[in-house]
C-alpha cells in the first residue's frame, strides 16, 4: 500500500514537471524574435557601392542621434568604413576636428579618427554631426560588449551614447558587406 502512494506521487511530480517543461519551450514560441539587422545597399554611381546600417540613441540627457555605420566602395576600389553621429540641429554643436573616445565594458579604450570634412554635402559640414574612421577600430569591438562613445562639443561638455552589441553586430555585418 505505501509503494502504490509513493509511486502514484512519484507519477503526479512526473506529470507535473512535464508540464512546467512544456509550459516554459512552449513560451519560448510566442517569444518576439530578436530584430533582423537593416543593412541597405545602394549604387552611388557605376561601381560605388554604399551599405549602411542606421540606429536611433538617446544620449544621458534623452536628446535623440542617429547613429549610421556605412561602408563605401569607391569605383578604383578604395574602401571606407566611417561611423556618422547626428545630433539634434541646434542642441548640440561637436568639436572638429576630435578623437571619438569609445570605451568597452570590459575596460578597453579606443579613439577614432575625426574625418567629419570628408562629409560630401556640397555645404559645409552642420556642427551636430560628426564622422569618424571605423575602420582600424571594428575588428578589435566585440559584437557581445556594449560601448560607450563619448562627443566632446564645443562648450566643453561631453556627449556619452551608450551602444548595444546588436548595433556593433550590425556594424560587423556592414564591414563584410562587398
Amino acid at each position: 500500500m505505501i509503494w502504490c502512494h509513493i509511486r502514484q506521487s512519484f507519477s503526479w511530480l512526473l506529470l507535473l514537471g512535464a508540464l512546467v517543461l512544456l509550459f516554459l519551450f512552449g513560451m519560448g514560441r510566442f517569444a518576439t524574435p530578436p530584430a533582423a539587422a537593416m543593412i541597405t545597399q545602394q549604387e552611388e554611381s557605376t561601381n560605388q557601392m554604399l551599405y549602411q546600417s542606421r540606429q536611433t540613441l538617446k544620449d544621458r540627457n534623452g536628446m535623440s542621434w542617429q547613429a549610421i555605420a556605412f561602408k563605401r566602395i569607391r569605383p578604383n576600389g578604395a574602401v571606407t568604413l566611417n561611423l556618422r553621429l547626428v545630433g539634434f540641429p541646434g542642441e548640440v554643436e561637436l568639436e572638429h576636428p576630435h578623437l571619438l573616445a569609445i570605451a568597452t565594458s570590459m575596460g578597453q579604450t579606443f579613439t577614432a579618427v575625426d574625418v567629419s570634412q570628408e562629409i560630401d554635402t556640397g555645404t559645409p559640414t552642420s556642427p551636430n554631426i560628426g564622422q569618424y574612421n571605423l575602420q582600424p577600430i571594428l575588428p578589435q569591438l566585440s559584437d557581445v560588449v556594449p560601448v560607450q562613445l563619448s562627443l566632446p562639443t564645443t562648450d566643453g561638455s561631453v556627449v556619452a551614447l551608450d551602444i548595444s552589441p546588436e548595433a556593433i553586430q550590425e556594424w560587423h555585418t556592414v564591414a563584410t558587406q562587398s
